[in-house]
């Protein structure tokens, strides 16, 4: 599943791909993908004409702001967006298609047909289903030590749980969780509300910090993701222990394992991230 620092490089290439661009008529292929209006004529109807002025993104949700209208949509597992010119085939698993007047066409590909799209009036995205239901970001303002120490405080949850919550902090998935958590040296079983202010502390640090790098480096080529204009990232080369099970830690040398953590595959290095105060 692309997490927050992959659909932040797809945002970043977007904008620099639509923007301006007017939407002439609207194709969809496939209908439940569209959950805001649930009618997918109602939808196309809605856009018709509208014109991209900006691509903003809330944890792993991108938001495309237009005229009169927002645009919020989820890449899910493996959902894609790419500009085509209109000649282009479309391959099978193209389920929306948004037709530019200038003859170029944004395609929403997606081999799962996991990945939504809600359209909004413009100033109610925030407060309407999905987004009214996220945390802050990892860069907002609200994501302070005392906000993420407080919402440890109130959840006997483990760490790695809270984490995944994307009501706590929006954006942050399987792989960042597994690598902020080693960076941290803190085991993901440990109960959040047994966790100390310091070590909340540095869980919150080391997950802005992994995030920023892996944004930096394009995100992680895990499965098929790819970026808009079919780039790889390469913060793979940089994981520590996700993917590294039956390696050696690098910085201790013991054998990285995966286990299972709140039902999601985990990798720990079991001497980095001891169970010394568990």
């Amino acid at each position: 599943m692309p997490e927050l620092p992959e659909v932040e490089t797809v945002r970043q290439t977007l904008k620099n791909l639509v923007l301006k661009k007017t939407i002439d008529d609207v194709s969809v292929y496939w209908g439940n993908i569209i959950k805001n209006p649930r009618d997918p004529d109602e939808f196309k109807r809605l856009l018709k004409g509208q014109s991209f002025l900006d691509i903003e993104r809330k944890g792993k949700f991108m938001i495309f702001h237009m005229d009169d209208l927002v645009l919020v949509s989820h890449l899910r597992m493996e959902g894609k967006f790419g500009l085509y010119d209109a000649e282009v085939e479309k391959p099978k698993h193209t389920h929306v298609v948004f037709h530019f007047t200038d003859g170029t066409e944004l395609r929403y590909d997606d081999v799962r047909k996991f990945g939504t799209m809600h359209v909004f009036p413009k100033g109610e995205e925030l407060d309407r289903k999905p987004l009214n239901q996220l945390g802050p970001d990892p860069f907002d303002k609200a994501f302070t030590l005392d906000y993420f120490f407080h919402k440890l405080q109130r959840t006997s949850r483990n760490i790695k749980a809270v984490l995944l919550d994307q009501s706590i902090v929006a954006g942050l998935g399987n792989i960042y969780v597994d690598e902020a958590l080693y960076r941290a040296r803190i085991h993901p079983e440990r109960l959040a509300n047994k966790l100390l202010k310091e070590e909340a502390d540095r869980i919150r640090k080391s997950s802005v910090q992994i995030i920023e790098e892996a944004i930096g480096l394009g995100g992680s080529t895990i499965r098929s993701y790819l970026n808009s204009q079919g780039k790889i990232g390469s913060f793979q080369q940089n994981l520590k222990v996700y993917g590294k099970q039956d390696t050696s830690c690098q910085e201790c040398g013991d054998v990285i394992i995966k286990t299972k953590v709140s039902g999601r595959g985990t990798h720990i290095c079991p001497t980095c991230q001891s169970y010394q105060n568990f």
